[in-house]
């Protein structure tokens, strides 16, 4: 049994919510695996006429890998272009033209090209960006939407190699790297685009890299000096992360989910009998004769509440509250914690919160 109210408008409220939710990847074999899908790329400057067959994709299938110079220009397209002629990571300054004044303003002649830096590049701050395209090779690493949801949370990305430390971001889309010997971060040419997933490694060097390895030790001749220090090439850094399966990674994602939330408002004069039908006299199937026919007969319908159901100091309790559509069709059900008493006094107002 059941009791209706129509909801108004203002008893709805449809309010955004952020949710988060960590990950966390040891290996690098488990970063290509069907349920993650996070796929790591070396992208290189070149040719594609004479280089586009070079391919890239760590611990992928030969069908899934990349050109690596399509990776380089994508790269280069999608958030670099607004850099390329800058310098110290900023934006290159716009090329104007000038004017050469003739001897009325229709001899005006404009000198030089106008161009402006006027693409898209996916900011993450409006602090300093430090972009740097590299112009030889850079790598990158490549997390599905699936796994990140609306975009990756800052400060939460970090992937780390037991030789060559770890790289994290700061919140403002560029990245930091510490040595497994250094004490503190430093920033390096390197970005990532949260709302992309997309990370971006560009260091070409890596100096005063500090080295205990033994002369001889799983290393080859002139790699590395004993006692000594070493200075990590661009390719060397950039296998360490992307290419090496010694990695560990990870980071949080965030997506947007909408709560609805339904005030189910009980006014005073509202709700206050019963629907119990254990309150009705008669519950049971009694027998009843009609000359020599015995019937069965179900009088819960027609029967009488008990005493204590009329009288005026009774004060039913709510357990359960039934969303319906137009048609009363039952939608969604939601039980209380613990019954509630309705008032003959004040309204109440049960909330009822819905995610989707």
């Amino acid at each position: 049994m059941s009791a209706y109210k129509q909801f108004n408008a203002q008893d709805l409220i449809v309010s955004p919510f952020e949710v988060n939710k960590g990950f966390y990847f040891v290996g690098g074999s488990v970063l290509v695996e069907p349920n993650v899908g996070i796929n790591r790329f070396i992208g290189l400057n070149g040719n594609y006429l004479q280089s586009g067959s070079i391919l890239t994709g760590t611990n992928l299938p030969v069908e899934e890998q990349l050109s690596s110079v399509l990776v380089y220009d994508s790269i280069k397209q999608l958030y670099y272009t607004n850099y390329l002629s800058g310098s110290a990571g900023f934006t290159s300054n716009a090329i104007t033209s000038s004017i050469f004044l003739g001897a009325n303003e229709a001899g005006n002649t404009v000198i030089g090209n106008v161009q402006q830096t006027n693409f898209y590049n996916y900011e993450q701050t409006t602090l300093w960006p430090n972009k740097t395209l590299p112009t030889a090779s850079l790598g990158v690493l490549s997390i599905p939407s699936k796994l990140f949801g609306d975009y990756v949370q800052p400060n939460s990305f970090y992937i780390e190699h037991p030789k060559s430390g770890s790289i994290k971001d700061d919140g403002e889309g560029r990245l930091l790297w510490k040595g497994v010997s250094s004490p503190t971060y430093e920033y390096i040419n390197g970005n990532i685009i949260y709302p992309h997933g997309i990370v971006i490694l560009s260091d070409d060097t890596v100096s005063s890299f500090a080295s205990t390895d033994v002369y001889g030790n799983n290393f080859d001749y002139g790699t590395s000096k004993y006692g000594g220090t070493i200075v990590l090439s661009f390719e060397r850094f950039i296998d360490a992360f992307i290419t090496s399966n010694e990695v560990t990674m990870s980071f949080s994602s965030s997506y947007k989910i909408f709560e609805t939330q339904y005030q189910c408002t009980i006014n005073e004069n509202e709700f206050n009998y019963t629907l119990n039908p254990s309150a009705i006299t008669g519950s049971q199937i009694p027998t009843k004769f009609s000359g020599s026919v015995i019937n069965w007969e179900n009088t819960a319908s027609i029967g009488k509440p008990f005493d204590f159901v009329t009288g005026s100091y009774f004060e039913p309790y709510i357990t359960t509250v039934g969303l319906y559509n137009g048609d009363f069709e039952l939608l969604a059900i939601g039980k209380l914690a613990q019954p509630l008493q309705s008032s003959p006094t004040t309204d109440t107002t049960i909330l009822v919160n819905i995610d989707r």
